[in-house]
């Protein structure tokens, strides 16, 4: 499996994904027009031809036999052209000393306060490739491209998980602010948001502080907090360094996390190395390696070694798959320990919907329909 920037001639396989992965996944419409633009638009981001604010970074997963199984994005900025809106949980003090009352109340303040910042989005792995190191390959990879180009990048990475929808695209928390300001149901605002269209947000949506004690109990209960089946992708990032730092999603209150770009695990503890080849061991580590271009950037989850200090031994058909020859150099950094046992996706412990619906067995609210591994919001 390699990891690489979309193609013109992936259109059909996206166009499938698309498909597969149903209405919910609005960054990958089932529109051949609006797909093909994007597509053409992350070949210019990936040649260096757009500005920050502009940049698209979308990537899909081929296997060997050059198939498209997933698909995975980075913007370069968020909030440049247009606002991007969180609500951020805090807390307002209110006392009367005569009455002897003090009151300490979570109030929810709309911001924009991760404008500049990078976000992780589009996330999409075919269900029958959700297997081995191929999740990890998809999602994490990407963060050396971060950490080799950290010049296109904002200072922090962001990442929106998905809070508590139903099947049928109603959430508790939208039931009890969005829609008395929007007039529109949670599937449709989600929709407008996800292709771009964040205007009528900035237009409709209230300034004032909101009182989490004024929401239904239903809606306080689901304020940052991500769905259960979002839980496992919050584990992994948080591995990496993510963190809650009190951001929702002001449609369905799942929990923004963020991470600077230098303390993310992947990008710290990655180096380069000089690529040699031969037979790594049975019991040689897997390493994420990417080889360190930007517009034909490669990358790759494969067993290796370390060798002589410097080295980065792998085998031939590592090296075919990275377009590398022996002496090249590559950016390079190994699984970590618990994610080293083969032992399938650690996200798929429990079973995950695809966007189309919800496993058997599920409970009434799951994660919206637009979630994909590892659950990342759009």
């Amino acid at each position: 499996m390699i990891v690489r920037p979309v193609q013109v001639t992936d259109l059909p396989a996206l166009l499938a994904l698309g498909r597969l992965a149903g209405r919910g996944l609005t960054t990958l419409p089932v529109n051949e027009e609006r797909l093909s633009h994007r597509v053409r638009w992350a070949q210019r981001t990936f040649a260096e031809q757009v500005e920050r604010a502009d940049a698209d970074y979308l990537f899909v997963l081929e296997d060997d036999d050059l198939q498209v199984v997933g698909v995975s994005a980075m913007t370069g900025a968020v909030g440049l052209r247009e606002p991007w809106y969180n609500y951020r949980v805090g807390l307002t003090v209110n006392s009367s000393p005569d009455l002897g009352i003090s009151r300490h109340i979570p109030t929810l303040f709309l911001n924009n306060e991760m404008t500049g910042q990078s976000e992780l989005c589009s996330l999409f792995l075919r269900p029958d490739q959700r297997w081995g190191s191929n999740g990890r390959l998809l999602s994490l990879g990407r963060l050396l491209l971060v950490a080799e180009f950290a010049h296109l990048f904002g200072e922090k990475l962001i990442a929106e998980l998905r809070g508590s929808a139903d099947e049928k695209g109603c959430s508790p928390f939208w039931d009890s602010v969005g829609r008395h300001f929007f007039k529109m149901d949670f599937s449709h605002a989600d929709h407008l948001s996800g292709l771009g269209n964040k205007s009528f947000i900035a237009e409709l949506m209230p300034r004032q502080p909101l009182y989490t004690c004024l929401l239904t109990e239903r809606a306080r209960a689901v304020i940052g907090k991500p769905h259960p089946n979002s839980e496992p992708a919050l584990k992994i990032l948080t591995a990496e360094g993510f963190s809650h730092q009190g951001y929702i999603d002001i449609f369905d209150a799942g929990p923004v996390i963020e991470a600077p770009v230098p303390g993310i695990r992947t990008v710290r503890e990655s180096q380069h190395l000089q690529l040699t080849i031969g037979t790594p061991d049975d019991q040689a580590p897997i390493w994420l390696i990417h080889n360190r271009r930007l517009e034909n950037c490669r990358i790759t989850a494969a067993p290796a070694r370390l060798t002589g200090g410097n080295s980065l031994l792998v085998d031939r058909l590592t090296a075919k798959r990275l377009q590398l020859q022996p002496g090249d150099s590559v950016r390079a950094v190994p699984l970590p320990g618990r994610q080293q046992q083969g032992a399938g996706e650690p996200w798929l412990a429990t079973k995950l919907i695809s966007l189309a619906g919800k496993p058997a067995n599920s409970s009434s609210f799951q994660t919206s329909p637009r979630d994909s591994l590892p659950h990342l919001r759009r």
